[in-house]
C-alpha cells in the first residue's frame, strides 16, 4: 500500500466496516460486494475514475476488505485504498473490458470462489448505475451454490451520520460554493454567453477557497435561463445572458468527494412581482422546514411545515423539498437514501447533512434559493452564509 495523502485514519475505516458487518449480520449476509464508486471510497478510500468499467469493494464477515477492478487501476487503487494487505487489491485482465464474448463478473465470480464464498449469502447492490443486469446474470450463472440478496442502500444509510473529519470536508466544500456564487454575482453581465460564465463557475470551483482544492463536482452545473429555466436539469449553451430572465444556478462545492450544493437565482433588473411573491413564499416556507429541522423530528416533518407554508401562499411543490448529501460520485451527490418529503419517517440525528430544496418552477422560469443544512444537538445549521433571496444585478 503507497497511499500517499489519506483522507480518514484507520480507525475511522474501520470503524465503518464495522457498522457495516454489523447491518450484514443482520440481513444474513456473509459477503457483500460493493460496486457504487461512492459506497467504494467511504469503505475502502478508493479514488479514481474507473467506474465506467465493472469494479468492486468486497467485504466478508472479517479480514480487509478486498478492492477488485480492471488491472490497469491497481495502481490507482494501491495509491488510495487504506488496506495494508498486498492481497486486498486484486485486478482482472483488460481482455475482459468492453468484450462482448466475455464479462467482468466471470473473473469475480472466481475470485468469490478462490476466497471460500461458493456457498455464501452475497449482497448485492441491484438497483445502483454501476452493476448492470448484464453484471448479475453472469455473476449468478457462475455461482451457483451462493445465494443472492439485495443489499441496495446497506452502506449508503451507514454514511448517514458524518464524522467530524468528514464535517470538515463538506464546511471545506461549502467555503467552496460559497465562492462559486460570489463569482456568478461579479462576473454575469447582459450579453455574457452562458458557456463563458459557467467556464468562470468551474474554474472557481476547481481552483478551491480558503487554501482548499475544488475537486469535480458529481453533477455539472445547472444553469438554464428563461423559458428553459421552467425545467430543472438543464445545463447550458452559448446563448447570451439578457435582462429579464431568470437565471438559476445549481451548483456545488466539492472537497475529497465531499459535496455541499447551493443554488440562486439571478435576475438583470427588477424581477417581476411574481418572483418576488414565489421568493417571499420560498424564504418563508425554508424558515419553517428549518424550525422542523431538529434531532427527534422526522423527515416527513420537514417537508409538511414547508409545504403547508408554501400552499398558504399560493404556491405548491409536488417533488421532495431535500435530500441527504455527503460523499459522491457522478451521476449524483445524493447519497440515495432519505428525503425531505410525505411518508418519510427516518428519524433526524445530530451529525446528518441535507441540501434543503425548495425550488418552483414557473410559467416564464425557475426560482431556486436551497441551503445546504447540518442537523446538530439542538436544531439546523445552515453550513454556508450565501446571501439569501433573489441576486438582483442592474
Amino acid at each position: 500500500m503507497t497511499t500517499w495523502n489519506p483522507n480518514f485514519s484507520h480507525g475511522e475505516y474501520w470503524s465503518r466496516i464495522a457498522r457495516t458487518r454489523a447491518e450484514m449480520e443482520l440481513r444474513g449476509i456473509d459477503l457483500l460486494i460493493i460496486s457504487d464508486p461512492s459506497n467504494m471510497a467511504w469503505i475502502s478510500g478508493y479514488d479514481g475514475w474507473s467506474f465506467y468499467v465493472h469494479q468492486a469493494v468486497l467485504l466478508g464477515a472479517e479480514g480487509e476488505p478486498v478492492w477488485w477492478g480492471r488491472g490497469m487501476d491497481m495502481a490507482g487503487a494501491l495509491r488510495t485504498v487504506f488496506m495494508d494487505e498486498t492481497d486486498s487489491v486484486i485486478g482482472y485482465d483488460d481482455s475482459y473490458v468492453q468484450n462482448p464474448q466475455k464479462h467482468p463478473m466471470e473473473a469475480l465470480a472466481a475470485l468469490i470462489l478462490d476466497r471460500g464464498w461458493s456457498e455464501a449469502r452475497i449482497g448485492v447492490e441491484m438497483d445502483n448505475y454501476y452493476y448492470s443486469a448484464a453484471a448479475h446474470a453472469t455473476l449468478t450463472a457462475h455461482l451457483h451454490a451462493a445465494r443472492m440478496i439485495d443489499a441496495t442502500g446497506l452502506v449508503n444509510w451507514q454514511r448517514a451520520i458524518k464524522s467530524e473529519a468528514e464535517l470538515e470536508y463538506i464546511r471545506r466544500a461549502a467555503r467552496i460554493v460559497e465562492h462559486m456564487h460570489a463569482v456568478i454575482l461579479e462576473c454575469a453581465e447582459p450579453g455574457m454567453r452562458k458557456n463563458d460564465l459557467v467556464a468562470e463557475i468551474f474554474r472557481a470551483g476547481i481552483a478551491g477557497a480558503d487554501g482548499h482544492w475544488g475537486d469535480y463536482p458529481s453533477i455539472v452545473p445547472m444553469a438554464p435561463s428563461g423559458l428553459d429555466a421552467t425545467a430543472p436539469h438543464l445545463t447550458w449553451d452559448d446563448r447570451s445572458l439578457r435582462r429579464g430572465e431568470s437565471n438559476f444556478f445549481e451548483i456545488a462545492g466539492a472537497h475529497r468527494r465531499y459535496h455541499c450544493p447551493q443554488s440562486r437565482t439571478l435576475f438583470f433588473g427588477e424581477p417581476p412581482e411574481h418572483y418576488r411573491r414565489a421568493e417571499e413564499a420560498v424564504l418563508v416556507a425554508s424558515e419553517a422546514a428549518m424550525e422542523q429541522a431538529a434531532p427527534g423530528n422526522r423527515c416527513e416533518d420537514v417537508a409538511n411545515a414547508f409545504n403547508a407554508t408554501l400552499n398558504r401562499f399560493g404556491f405548491e411543490k409536488d417533488s421532495r423539498c431535500g435530500y441527504s448529501i455527503g460523499l459522491s460520485y457522478p451521476p449524483d451527490w445524493g447519497e440515495r437514501t432519505m428525503s425531505f418529503r410525505r411518508g418519510d419517517m427516518t428519524e433526524l440525528k445530530p451529525g446528518m447533512v441535507f441540501h434543503l430544496m425548495p425550488a418552483l418552477w414557473l410559467e416564464d422560469g425557475g426560482l431556486e434559493i436551497t441551503e445546504p443544512i447540518l442537523i446538530t444537538e439542538t436544531g439546523a445549521e445552515r453550513l454556508c452564509g450565501t446571501p439569501s433571496g433573489i441576486f438582483v444585478k442592474d
